[in-house]
């Protein structure tokens, strides 16, 4: 059987570096297969203008299995293009129609600033893991797990939190660049946890004050963080960061 194939303009953002100014610059993709994903369908772009002896376009890639978190661009206005819970790598071209028009960007937010092209540094995030993301309490081996109940309804719990692959999609579809959905993830992961506990009041604390500090914007309960989340991660998790974040104020 032969694979469908379908002709798109796309409109890609090139940009060489962030004190450059910026432009769409417009590229044929042509006979790409709709069994192709989208970053595959890039790598034939790429391909082509290489051939053309042109610079080719830098975009953010890893394990393109969903899971990695470091793919990631703006395609026609929407975080990861308009599939619901799908990361860009795992966005194929069967969504699309001959003939259509992509537009590409990259994430913008002022704590991502722009690399090359598509390619941001989200190191901003890490900077967040690193002020309270983690426990230091000793966990023992992965034989060691079992030996400490926890309820079906907590793990579950932890769980869907845990889901966040940090890839900054929450912070590129929200108005004010917000961080909050991250964080509130990162925070109630743990919170959830027993071996969690003991650090919950100053994770909180130190996590908000160091995404404040890396520049992201405040949470307006917009939800569009939710709506463009690749892994489904809900806003109620923003509510149990507020909750935690309080409790640490009189810890």
């Amino acid at each position: 059987m032969i694979s469908k194939t379908i002709n798109l303009t796309l409109k890609v953002w090139r940009q060489n570096r962030s004190d450059k100014i910026g432009r769409l610059e417009t590229y044929p993709a042509k006979d790409i297969s709709v069994d192709m994903s989208f970053l595959e369908m890039l790598d034939v772009v790429n391909e082509d203008l290489t051939r053309q002896k042109k610079e080719p376009i830098a975009f953010d890639h890893d394990c393109r299995e969903g899971i990695c978190g470091m793919c990631g661009a703006v395609v026609n206005g929407r975080a990861h293009g308009h599939e619901k819970e799908t990361t860009l790598c795992q966005l194929h071209m069967r969504h699309f129609s001959d003939g259509d028009t992509i537009v590409i960007e990259p994430w913008r937010a002022r704590a991502f600033p722009l690399i090359k092209d598509l390619v941001v540094d989200r190191s901003a995030l890490d900077k967040v893991i690193a002020a309270g993301g983690y426990i230091s309490v000793n966990a023992g081996g992965a034989p060691d797990a079992n030996s400490l109940p926890i309820s079906r309804d907590v793990a579950e719990k932890a769980f869907n939190a845990a889901a966040c692959i940090g890839c900054g999609a929450c912070v590129a579809a929200c108005p004010n660049a917000s961080a909050m959905l991250f964080v509130s993830a990162k925070v109630s992961h743990l919170a959830a946890l027993p071996q969690g506990k003991p650090e919950a009041a100053r994770r909180a604390m130190a996590m908000v004050r160091q995404m404040d500090a890396c520049g992201f914007g405040n949470c307006s309960n917009e939800t569009e963080c939710e709506a463009e989340c690749p892994k489904g991660i809900s806003i109620i998790e923003i509510a149990r960061l507020n909750r935690e974040y309080f409790k640490s104020e009189f810890a």
